[in-house]
């Protein structure tokens, strides 16, 4: 099963912390108001627009949208076929530059009884919808929805197989800054190098990134799911029926605020508080990893072999003396690479997305310990950041920090990003580096072009009854925020009882027959539906 991306991290950075702030968004300057809701910005012309709602598409192997070692291995799964959607790179000049979106579909194993499509997005934002749609395939080919649904995942625009796709730093600079913790110089010349960095990274992003700032201006969520209106079109479905995961969900109720009238249901896992403040959800989030890594200690020292000894009580403070030292002074990982404080918490941070994981952290840690090497927890970090054997990245890490750019206002608070950073490592003390903080703004702070987007309670009038399934100890799309999404759309709440990060199509029987039969039958579980994770 697929890891799922964290939704609103900034992975492309070397971070003080996990939940540092620098790329996240507070109050706007005084010199730009906030951009409108999605729901009431100007809107392309639908006639203009036909020429692409009407295109045909030209369904084919797989293999030549391979960008990477891991889709190459997913799209040999058998049953599958590929295509490319053609969409205006701004919506608003239609008749100006077009970009496409990469495609991915596994038919209705029964067509006589076919309902329509089924297209997902798993998270990210930058995670691929080709390759995880492909990995999905064996859950449900021998479901109702591989039997009644063509299921099809697409790239959102700038990512994975569609073209072109962001891009900000090589590979050798990706590698460069991760194994390099600027972050644990809080002094005024620390601060400054930091900000240097961020600046270089937006100018990087400009420069380099087909189409430049048009590509970037028309990058955010907003514009995602104008691209998503396109595809249901050109699939032939009158209405939408969409399964988004963690960040996915940011894009279906976008959708779904933009284009009510036409959705037919929808499963939201993982959710993306809609109308929460950026900076104050950061700390929520940070809350949620701390106690899943309680969670895992509590998991972890009942074991013979635990890394951080058989004592709850100081467990932490065990990782905390096995990982600080990195800040300074980085250890051997092998191969020429050395495994950094960034990247020990990356790895860290990953494994709670799901418990299978916690075997390999522990040994990691265990390797830490006792050789100095850093070969595993380095794999575990590399694996998150979607860097392949072969040295290459995705455009993923890239992504997630240009698409969360466009789609928050910037930050001018320091005092309250610094308050928010404290009570971040408060409730998440084991990634707090010890350092003494300093707060420098970061890539979006000098992003080269306007949010199009801002957090708010979407409104969507007549929306047809959706799902969100929402997990009680989800690290990172914390169990609140889908009970308000869920409220916020006015739709049905299941409610998942364990630690994880997402949980539909994963194995649980629970939770798959109740996605399952709502998409089938459109009827959603019981009001206070639980299932165990």
């Amino acid at each position: 099963m697929p890891t799922f991306r964290l939704s609103g991290r900034s992975a492309a950075l070397a971070a003080a912390s996990l939940f540092a702030l620098a790329a996240c968004s507070a109050d706007p300057p005084p010199e730009q108001p906030p951009a409108p809701p999605p729901s009431t910005s100007a809107t392309p012309d639908p006639a203009a627009l036909q020429k692409y709602t009407t295109q045909k598409l030209t369904w084919g192997d797989c293999a030549p949208y391979a960008f990477s070692g891991a889709t190459q291995e997913a799209f040999q799964v058998k049953g599958v076929d590929c295509a490319r959607l053609t969409v205006p790179l701004d919506y608003l000049r239609p008749d100006g530059l077009t970009i496409t979106l990469g495609l991915l579909r596994h038919k209705a194993a029964k067509p006589d009884q076919r309902i329509g499509s089924l297209v997902m997005d798993p998270g990210g934002p930058g995670g691929s919808g080709t390759q995880v749609a492909a990995q999905l395939v064996p859950a449900i080919e021998k479901t109702a929805l591989g039997a009644r649904f063509d299921f099809v995942g697409f790239d959102p625009r700038g990512v994975g197989a569609s073209q072109p796709r962001v891009q900000c730093l090589t590979d050798q600079e990706r590698d460069a800054q991760r194994a390099e913790y600027l972050e644990g110089d809080g002094s005024p010349e620390g601060v400054t190098k930091q900000e240097a960095r961020a600046k270089d990274f937006a100018q990087k992003c400009l420069q380099r990134t087909e189409h430049g700032d048009a590509m970037l201006a028309n990058l955010g969520t907003r514009d995602v799911a104008r691209d998503l209106d396109v595809l249901r079109a050109v699939l032939g479905d009158e209405k939408l029926t969409y399964l988004g995961y963690s960040y996915g969900t940011r894009i279906g109720y976008t959708y779904a605020e933009m284009y009510p009238g036409k959705v037919r249901a929808m499963v939201l896992d993982g959710a993306v508080d809609p109308a929460q403040d950026e900076v104050e959800g950061k700390v929520r989030q940070a809350e949620a990893f701390g106690k899943s890594f309680g969670e895992f200690v509590k998991w972890c020292v009942q074991r013979p072999d635990c890394a951080l000894g058989r004592d709850e009580a100081k467990a932490t403070k065990t990782y905390q003396d096995l990982v600080r030292p990195l800040a300074d002074k980085p250890v051997d990982a092998g191969k020429g690479r050395v495994l950094s404080y960034e990247d020990a918490t990356t790895a860290t941070v990953s494994a709670m997305y799901a418990k299978e994981a916690w075997e390999p952290l522990n040994y990691g840690l265990a390797e830490l310990a006792a050789q100095r090497t850093g070969g595993v927890l380095l794999a575990m970090a590399d694996e998150y950041n979607e860097r392949g054997e072969d040295g290459k990245y995705t455009a993923a890490a890239d992504a997630i920090v240009a698409i969360n750019c466009v789609d928050a206002r910037k930050i001018t608070d320091k005092n309250r990003i610094a308050d928010a950073q404290k009570r971040a490592n408060e409730a998440a003390p084991f990634a707090d580096d010890g350092k003494p903080d300093g707060v420098a703004l970061g890539p979006c702070e000098f992003w080269p072009v306007p949010n199009t987007s801002q957090p708010h309670e979407p409104k969507a009038d007549g929306l047809a009854p959706t799902l969100v399934i929402s997990t009680t100890n989800d690290p990172a799309t914390p169990y609140q925020a889908g009970v308000n999404l869920a409220k916020a759309l006015k739709g049905g709440l299941l409610t998942v009882e364990g630690t994880q990060h997402t949980g539909f199509l994963r194995g649980n029987s629970c939770i798959d027959k109740a996605g399952i039969d709502y998409l089938v039958t459109l009827k959603l579980p019981a009001d206070g539906a639980r299932c165990s994770g």
